[in-house]
């Protein structure tokens, strides 16, 4: 089975394993409170993908002693943000199979975190559990794409539209740098750091309109939109992101301008593009 490498942001100290499995230490109470060390009570075989003897090895750094490592403050959530980043970079490939105590090898920690992060990426639709072997990731096609660029665009259309007709001219400006800097994570070519830097935008936008459950779920909606599609490029090139960041200055100049034909044009072909 292929098992690609996931990247995991430095940070600037090791997890103490000590303290995954309870072992009392500085800090150590804060950081059980907010990580939960124990093992998740009753939880079934089928979701703890132990067995792992026919899965290959994830890559390591080739520098000697280099490896990544995760704070302990929060190691759920970090390992959480960088499986959603390996599912965007399409370092996680549709189809195939990853078990937790594999994947926590690589990042340096117990299978705990991994299996609890996964399990949040199953509820949301980014993975599927495989009973005795771990999660496969979903395969989605371009159908599905579609379905949620219409769903969208349903959402949020009306919403900008509405923030068009009401906004002053001053807090649209005040986006402005959310939007320089989607331009400088598109040059870059990494669709990972891009969606990231997008989704923060789309949120500030959104934001405009005080409800932050239209927030959260658009914010749901666009991250699913930027899973990569079975069969198809593991990334965009840097010219589709490019091109896609524009719109994002494109739009907030007919936010301005109060253009409603304009707003309503490049939201519908951002999301279909997307």
């Amino acid at each position: 089975m292929r098992t690609a490498a996931v990247r995991v942001p430095a940070q600037p100290q090791a997890v103490d394993v000590d303290r995954e499995r309870g072992v009392a230490a500085p800090g150590a109470s804060a950081v059980a409170a907010a990580t939960g060390a124990a093992e998740p009570p009753a939880v079934g075989a089928e979701v703890r993908g132990e067995h792992t003897h026919s899965e290959a090895p994830i890559p390591r750094p080739r520098a000697e002693g280099a490896r990544p490592v995760v704070q302990r403050a929060s190691v759920r959530g970090q390992i959480l943000d960088a499986l959603r980043t390996a599912l965007v970079a399409g370092e996680l490939a549709p189809g195939e199979v990853y078990s937790a105590p594999v994947l926590g090898e690589r990042f340096g920690v117990s299978a705990t975190p991994v299996r609890e992060a996964m399990q949040q990426l199953a509820l949301e639709g980014a993975v599927e559990v495989v009973p005795n072997r771990g999660f496969r990731v979903v395969e989605r096609g371009t159908r599905e794409l579609a379905e949620l660029a219409e769903i969208r665009a349903l959402i949020e259309v009306p919403v900008m539209l509405r923030l068009a007709r009401t906004v002053p001219a001053a807090r649209w400006s005040e986006l402005r740098p959310l939007a320089d800097a989607t331009v400088r994570a598109a040059s870059l070519g990494c669709r990972a750091t891009y969606a990231e830097s997008d989704r923060v935008f789309h949120r500030a936008v959104l934001a405009l309109a005080g409800n932050s459950q239209l927030v959260r779920i658009a914010d749901d909606l666009h991250r699913r939109a930027q899973w990569p599609l079975v069969g198809g490029p593991a990334t965009r090139g840097r010219a589709d992101l490019v091109a896609d960041a524009a719109e994002h200055t494109a739009l907030l100049e007919a936010l301005v301008a109060q253009d409603l034909t304009v707003v309503q044009s490049l939201v519908r072909e951002h999301f279909a593009g997307a």
